[in-house]
């Protein structure tokens, strides 16, 4: 390769080291962060690159609260499955846990902050969300940010998550506005009423704070990670493990041709 076509060398404006010290970004980690900053806030910085104001922190850490739990989830059975298994490896348990995190469960604000995007950047939003819908619904796809097998008829989170960003004067209220469109023509189109889900919301209060789409996602890894390291502490007092592998073993039969009568696990 020739210099000319030659690539570029990467760089990094993340961190950097001395023997003597250690910087995040341009903020000195011993000087200007610990025991000055908040976790959230320093997480904030190295993510966005700017300083969190303080209504990003106020949404951010809703947004990290609401997400960390939901109970006997796939995230958390995995997660206490494995460590079930392999005590000794107690990231790998998380680990486990958090690649539930997708486009079904607990990460589904980067597809509907698509959307949401799509509205925004639209000349015509009404027209482009009702065309949006209509093919939605005509292809029986599902809509993501609404809907909950659990929360009918609307996911209490997203009230409070939705009254807490729209009181916020300094947000424009652009995603949320469109979150609230694309909500009325939801239930317009297929109707009936179709509650907006804890991820739907976070897209909009995301969006509003300036986190683009494709690392929304990441915000919820983090917040389920705490979740899910609370799951191995109760799993490590109150063991949950074993009951969830052996009601699987008893409660799904074997219909095979094969001699075993089911029921029988083997380690």
């Amino acid at each position: 390769m020739s210099s000319s076509t030659k690539k570029p060398t990467p760089t990094t404006k993340l961190c950097t080291h001395t023997l003597t010290s250690m910087n995040y970004r341009d903020a000195d980690l011993v000087e200007d962060l610990i025991g000055k900053k908040t976790f959230s806030e320093v997480m904030f910085m190295q993510i966005l690159g700017r300083e969190p104001r303080a209504v990003d922190m106020r949404i951010m850490d809703a947004v990290l609260i609401t997400l960390m739990e939901h109970g006997f989830t796939p995230s958390a059975i995995a997660t206490r499955m494995i460590y079930m298994s392999a005590p000794e490896n107690l990231q790998g348990a998380v680990a486990a846990g958090l690649m539930a995190v997708g486009s079904q469960f607990v990460g589904t604000m980067e597809n509907n902050a698509v959307i949401l995007q799509q509205i925004v950047d639209s000349s015509e939003p009404e027209k482009f969300t009702e065309n949006l819908v209509m093919e939605i619904r005509k292809n029986k796809q599902n809509l993501p940010g609404f809907g909950h097998h659990l929360h009918k008829p609307d996911d209490p989170r997203s009230i409070k998550l939705l009254a807490l960003t729209e009181a916020e004067p300094e947000l424009e209220q652009k995603y949320v506005g469109a979150l609230r469109l694309l909500s009325a023509t939801v239930d317009r189109v297929y109707g009936r009423h179709i509650t907006i889900n804890a991820t739907g919301a976070v897209a909009a209060m995301l969006g509003e704070i300036g986190i683009p789409p494709k690392l929304m996602r990441g915000f919820a890894v983090i917040s389920r990670a705490a979740g899910l390291v609370s799951h191995i502490a109760e799993e490590q007092q109150d063991p949950a493990g074993r009951f969830i592998w052996d009601t699987i073993d008893e409660m799904i039969p074997y219909v095979g041709n094969g001699p075993g009568t089911g029921g029988q696990s083997h380690g």
